[in-house]
């Protein structure tokens, strides 16, 4: 079906979550948020290479999916800003990140399964993440 692609890092990331929570219409739609690393200003690509891997991947089988799913591609920093053990997402207690990329299925409140940097980009690790939740 559709997925809806909407680009934050750690100083948007919590209005881009409320604005998702208040609008009725995503009441029907699963949510992601790909965290990732930011990309390099001389090459234009991602510092990391299981990001480079993993997006596309992650963005296939989203589109393959036949429902509509918003995606929040979360950028982390560059290499310097991620590695601090103060990132904001590594001291969050919702999300407690380890490595980028890192996929979460996110429910409005909290973390509802998860894939982390070594299986991101594994189709048939993605799939599960997209069944009914109770």
């Amino acid at each position: 079906m559709t997925v809806k692609k909407i680009d934050a890092n750690p100083s948007t990331l919590e209005s881009v979550l409320q604005e998702l929570k208040s609008d009725e219409t995503n009441r029907s739609k699963i949510n992601f948020i790909l965290f990732l690393a930011d990309d390099e200003p001389t090459t234009g690509r991602s510092w990391c290479p299981d990001c480079v891997r993993a997006e596309p991947v992650i963005f296939k089988t989203l589109e393959e999916f036949p429902e509509e799913v918003n995606l929040i591609r979360a950028y982390a920093g560059d290499r310097p800003t991620w590695r601090t053990p103060a990132h904001p997402w590594r001291v969050d207690p919702r999300f407690k990140l380890t490595g980028v990329p890192t996929l979460v299925r996110w429910d409005g409140e909290s973390v509802k399964g998860r894939l982390e940097d070594h299986q991101a980009h594994v189709p048939n690790l993605i799939l599960p993440l997209l069944a009914p939740t109770t």
